[in-house]
């Protein structure tokens, strides 16, 4: 599956996260992954949107978004061109015989264990998404009883960046001022 990842800076408001699902419901795209999340900027948000390239015409949903009043900015971020990284919280099997192999996997894979039962492991593993389809490859032989997933989230690689042509906020009238 050819996975296109765009990165969208729109004004931190309510109701936004809905019209930007929403152009994707009316298009009939699917989202693959979706996250959403604060800037270093209090009136901007991020939100990282992963879609399938083959059954999603990406210009298009790149030229919707634009067209989106509260979206400042739109970016593809192109495979090796960018940092990826999911987390996954995930409840293993952990028969007391095999429990020593399980804690081998998870440290080859880089996750921590962050709760464990006389039966279950809960590991936390922070990766790459094939990085994170490995292991829960590798943890099927042990058998998972529950994983939470986040959606993807990404950076560009280099010094360059998202706001590095400033993106303009909407001005919204101060509703304290009077109409002297």
């Amino acid at each position: 599956m050819t996975t296109h990842t765009l990165s969208v800076l729109v004004e931190n408001k309510p109701g936004v996260l809905s019209h930007v699902a929403g152009l994707f419901s009316r298009r009939a795209f699917n989202i693959s992954s979706l996250a959403v999340g604060p800037t270093h900027d209090e009136r901007v948000s991020r939100i990282t949107i992963v879609v399938d390239g083959a059954s999603t015409p990406v210009d298009q949903v790149r030229s919707q978004l634009d067209k989106l009043v509260r979206v400042l900015k739109v970016v593809e971020l192109h495979d090796g061109s960018a940092v990826e990284r999911e987390l996954a919280l995930i409840k293993v099997q952990a028969d007391p015989t095999k429990r020593g192999q399980l804690l081998e996997v998870a440290q080859v894979f880089g996750a921590s264990v962050v709760d464990m039962s006389p039966t279950t492991l809960v590991l936390e593993a922070v990766s790459s998404p094939s990085k994170l389809d490995s292991l829960l490859l590798m943890l099927e032989a042990y058998g998972t009883c529950e994983l939470v997933r986040t959606g993807r989230i990404a950076v560009a690689r280099g010094s360059g960046t998202i706001t590095d042509e400033t993106p303009t906020l909407t001005a919204v009238p101060d509703r304290t001022e009077s109409a002297a």
